[in-house]
């Protein structure tokens, strides 16, 4: 059980385009130079169509097999965009654009589904088509959905979906997946609390927001310890809040803001109705008044039971069994992968990034020894669901 042959051929020119990747990091939607990279490397891999713009700056492409009597389309996806933050990795290949780096794996990512893409294109023994999604904005974007809603599936109508996250400390050449509610929905809460302003020594002329904001976070904590299962997971955090400007003056308003995580969509509409009701009689127990605007951005991602057995397999025959576990522990942390799971069948596997700082951390980077197991796990994958004849 290994990595297979034709990867030791290419790991050194995908080292290359990796760390090529991550000295040049893009944000959201603006990956234009990385996009036309992976779509100028598929075109040289000989793919049979490589279409740009998918969602504004995806990239797709097609790769088919040597038969299609099947008729059979699987998906694969990876992610291309970086984050806003310094790096401090110290590496030969650091980031060269100041504020950006690649903190959590997308430039391993990209490389390892384009690997597979060389492969998968050279060799086409399987029976069927092999979608490439190379996505942009999954770092607070919503890149996944703006492809879906630009025709992704409708273009491309694919009977499973898979995707593939590192995970740093879990050792290379392991896999490890769950099926049901791997990782957390993302939501945005901004509040506002308002009261009257005026002087700071005749506070009995005003209604102050500042008493109402504290009230306000200490009592949201009871949403999750008091009106919750214990045994669901949720977390409801205020991060900020912002209020005044003079040291001598009671301000008219407050604001804060926070996020909300869970792993089942019940919990979250709970959470959404109970922080309402707190903001709004929080504020009027001390006279003024609270509005809540509350921001849905990443519904929690659920793997399929049946798609998550056929990942597995596919890392267990890459890796063997004893290195692959289907017990993951699920994270409140959010993926925008969960918007292609809530459109088609499959599931997203985490492989091992050996020991390094986490993920979105300034001294963290891509393991480039990942890279020959990642490409074998999709290589692998493709084989065992599109069989050949």
């Amino acid at each position: 059980m290994a990595v297979e042959n034709w990867v030791a051929k290419e790991v050194e020119g995908l080292t290359a385009f990796r760390r090529d990747l991550h000295r040049n990091p893009e944000l959201l939607y603006d990956v234009n130079r990385t996009a036309a990279t992976v779509a100028e490397a598929l075109r040289a891999a000989g793919v049979d169509e490589v279409v740009e713009g998918i969602g504004r700056t995806g990239v797709v492409g097609v790769i088919r097999g040597q038969s299609d009597r099947s008729g059979r389309i699987i998906g694969l996806r990876a992610d291309m965009d970086a984050l806003p933050i310094t790096e401090e990795t110290g590496a030969e290949w650091a980031s060269q654009s100041p504020g950006k780096m690649h903190a959590c794996g997308h430039d391993g990512h990209t490389t390892m589904l384009l690997g597979a893409a060389r492969h998968l294109a050279e060799s086409r023994v399987f029976d069927g088509t092999v979608i490439l999604i190379f996505q942009p904005a999954e770092e607070g974007g919503a890149g996944a959905k703006a492809m879906i809603d630009d025709g992704l599936f409708k273009r491309w109508p694919c009977d499973e979906v898979y995707g593939m996250h590192n995970r740093p400390n879990l050792p290379v050449g392991e896999f490890t997946i769950a099926s049901g509610p791997i990782m957390g929905s993302v939501d945005e809460v901004r509040i506002t609390l308002t009261g009257r302003g005026g002087h700071a020594a005749r506070p009995e002329q005003t209604i102050d927001p500042l008493p109402m904001a504290a009230a306000l976070i200490q009592a949201a904590q009871t949403i999750t310890s008091r009106t919750i299962d214990p045994m669901d997971n949720a977390v409801v955090s205020l991060c900020t809040i912002n209020a005044g400007q003079a040291f001598n003056v009671v301000p008219q308003d407050v604001t804060l803001t926070g996020t909300v995580r869970t792993l089942r969509e019940d919990v979250r509409n709970h959470i959404e109705r109970q922080l309402e009701r707190m903001v709004k009689n929080t504020a009027a127990s001390f006279g003024g008044s609270g509005q809540l605007e509350y921001i849905r951005h990443y519904p929690v991602t659920v793997n399929h039971e049946r798609e998550t057995l056929l990942a597995a397999k596919a890392a267990q025959e890459v890796s063997g069994e004893s290195k692959v576990t289907l017990d993951m522990a699920p994270t409140l942390g959010g993926e925008d992968f969960s918007f292609m799971l809530n459109e088609v069948p499959g599931a997203m596997i985490n492989i091992g990034n050996g020991p390094s700082a986490g993920l979105h951390h300034p001294a963290y980077d891509f393991n480039d020894d990942v890279i020959a197991w990642g490409c074998s796990y999709w290589s692998t994958l493709v084989r065992q669901r599109l069989p050949g004849t």
